[in-house]
């Protein structure tokens, strides 16, 4: 009992130290990576207890820039540096989909000027053909890696021939039991298992645990097919169950970010908060401070 309460303690100060760091803008880490990746870089490691092994993280944080809807790009891209985040994806809100090639480059520049990297875009709805080749020439223009969307299964063998085209990946997003196409990692699973692995999964853990499924389980059965990950929290497992602060909800984050670093998942994990659209900061640097500071007591 009192050794549970002494890590339970150091759990806490650890989540403190990884709030008040995403706040300054900086990282909580346990030790210092000097690789050439980059100096001064949070290093977190796991150990398998079976074997003594130490296991590197692999996977960075971002911020999917729904969380930020009602926030103009430039207020966008300060908040994304204020807590401490590097990586970003575009919701249409803060790069249209019918923008013209000249208007997303001079956005790329405001983002690239503010030291982020617009690793991709979405969520996008690809509805009709005319929808598929939008998105893959509006992410090529914009230098994005991965599209998280929504391609009608009927697409799926045009979306396969443009990923090949385009080395460009697609993230199939699910939305939880209101969603009729994609309502977990796994349904999208079954339609792409066979199609070119570059086309995978954006498991949204918030709505795969609104439909009772544990996110852990779900990131490991499909490993080889994550290529995005939104973190969040839900107030309970079921349809009812609506956003919060990271650690405030029903998911267990830390097994959550166990099971990553498990699986070698090294893709962006984006933090989507959709509560407090008019005023996020607070809720939004809690939860990158508590994912943080989660990472640096199982480091």
């Amino acid at each position: 009992m009192i050794k549970s309460e002494q890590t339970r303690r150091r759990f806490l100060r650890a989540a403190g130290t990884g709030m008040a760091a995403s706040l300054m803008g900086v990282s909580a880490s346990c030790g210092q990576d000097q690789t050439s990746a980059g100096k001064n870089q949070p290093r977190f490691e796991i150990r398998n207890q079976r074997f003594g092994i130490r296991r590197k993280r692999q996977f960075e944080l971002g911020l999917a820039s729904y969380t930020l809807r009602k926030l103009k790009l430039d207020e966008t891209l300060a908040m994304t540096k204020r807590v401490g985040l590097k990586y970003i994806a575009f919701k249409s809100f803060h790069l249209a989909l019918d923008s013209t090639p000249a208007q997303i480059s001079k956005v790329v520049a405001k983002v690239k000027k503010a030291g982020l990297i617009l690793y991709g875009g979405g969520v996008i709805y690809m509805k009709n053909e005319a929808e598929v080749h939008r998105a893959f020439d509006y992410a090529k223009a914009a230098g994005m890696k991965v599209i998280i969307g929504v391609p009608r299964p009927e697409l799926l063998k045009l979306v396969d021939k443009k990923v090949r085209q385009y080395d460009i990946k697609v993230a199939i997003h699910n939305h939880g039991p209101g969603d009729k196409t994609y309502p977990t990692p796994a349904s999208a699973y079954e339609k792409i298992k066979n199609l070119d692995k570059r086309i995978g999964l954006c498991n949204d853990i918030g709505h795969t645990q609104r439909a009772g499924v544990d996110p852990s389980v779900s990131v490991e059965k499909h490993a080889d097919r994550l290529l995005d990950v939104h973190i969040k929290d839900v107030s309970e497992a079921t349809a009812k169950g609506h956003g919060v602060e990271v650690g405030r909800g029903v998911i267990d984050i830390p097994r959550f970010l166990r099971t990553l670093i498990k699986i070698n998942y090294a893709g962006i994990v984006s933090f989507e908060y959709e509560k407090d659209a008019d005023d996020p900061l607070a809720g939004l640097a809690e939860s990158v401070g508590y994912v943080k500071g989660v990472l640096a007591a199982i480091s």
